[in-house]
């Protein structure tokens, strides 16, 4: 299954790279086993994966995946089941590839000190319930290894970061999901990491919770962190970035700008089957679609479909939807042999499968 592009830098001239961004990264108070500063060298990718294959038995979750990010925002954006979480838990160091490397701020993801350089967010979330979630945020700070006086005030400053400074002395367990995914991100940011993971993070947050998260994420990239912020709906990494990696199948489909995509898918051919009540008068006024680039019947196939070929997907599909409504065709069988090509489409013609 061919990428549509190739593995590029994500900052595509909309996150440039902040010099010496980590720098000023604090040490973490009281804890001598994690005193190593937390600067890296100026031009080192953040999170680096270089031909990472991961399998779960016989299924494969994340196919010969390169990709490389600097500071800034990219979405991770793809179908429940493309890869996404598989790529974020390899990224945090929960997961080793089979194949390939995965590197944080220069250094083997599993190591101690990546650990340092990252916040992970994940989806789903596993809480000691009884605690209250100022309580739970304290104790992931001194896990960190910082003293009980700087564990307290990164507390309370995350907190109020995440906007549940006031109502974070309830038990985890009454909580809202949209409070729950509050105290997640809490936990992420306490030691000022470089490199952010946030699986869903807006998941289960109300409109006002989503534009708040929206201006802290982008808050975060100004001042150089890199965040990696995955999603099934592109809608929700719109708001937050234009600059998207979109999965499908355990493969990184297509990497950059929506606007480079969207130029890009334009000139990508697309297979599709066909078929309807009337194959054949279908297929003769396609063949005068300028989009449509090649029309063949399927020998192996006795149902009447065929397969076209075309380029502009968008435009074509736009105009074939017209002609149905027009010329009163019914439909029968629309299947993209493109598996790869089609789930970026889907998402870029509104978010939905092309068909």
């Amino acid at each position: 299954m061919p990428d549509l592009l190739e593995p590029a830098d994500p900052r595509g001239g909309h996150h440039p790279l902040i010099e010496n961004a980590f720098a000023q990264t604090p040490r973490l108070a009281g804890a001598s086993r994690v005193e190593e500063s937390l600067s890296t060298v100026a031009g080192t990718a953040v999170l680096l994966f270089e031909r990472v294959s991961k399998w779960y038995g016989p299924v494969i979750g994340v196919n010969q995946v390169t990709l490389e990010l600097r500071p800034g925002i990219t979405g991770l954006v793809g179908h429940n089941g493309c890869g996404k979480s598989t790529l974020m838990r390899l990224a945090a160091g929960q997961l080793r590839p089979d194949l390939g490397r995965v590197a944080v701020c220069g250094v083997d993801c599993a190591s101690a000190r990546a650990k340092m350089h990252l916040g992970f967010c994940p989806d789903n979330d596993t809480f000691y319930e009884e605690m209250s979630g100022r309580r739970f945020v304290e104790t992931m700070a001194r896990l960190c290894g910082f003293d009980r006086h700087e564990a307290r005030r990164r507390t309370e400053k995350t907190l109020e970061q995440v906007g549940m400074g006031r109502r974070a002395d309830r038990p985890l367990a009454g909580y809202s999901k949209g409070m729950r995914q509050r105290i997640k991100l809490a936990q992420a940011l306490l030691h000022d990491p470089a490199l952010l993971l946030l699986d869903e993070p807006m998941s289960g947050i109300d409109p006002i919770g989503r534009r708040e998260s929206v201006q802290l994420f982008q808050d975060l990239a100004r001042l150089g962190k890199c965040l990696l912020v995955s999603s099934h709906e592109l809608e929700d990494l719109e708001k937050l970035t234009d600059h998207v990696a979109i999965m499908a199948a355990g493969r990184i489909a297509a990497v950059g700008t929506l606007t480079q995509i969207r130029s890009l898918l334009d000139q990508h051919p697309l297979t599709i089957r066909l078929g309807c009540d009337r194959n054949r008068e279908l297929a003769r006024i396609l063949l005068d679609f300028e989009e449509v680039v090649g029309l063949d019947r399927d020998e192996g196939v006795d149902d009447g479909s065929f397969v076209v070929r075309v380029r502009n997907s968008q435009r074509f599909f736009q105009k074939l939807a017209a002609l149905v409504l027009e010329e009163h065709f019914e439909i029968r069988q629309m299947t993209p042999l493109d598996e790869s090509t089609h789930d970026v489409l889907g998402y870029l013609l509104g978010g939905r499968k092309a068909v």
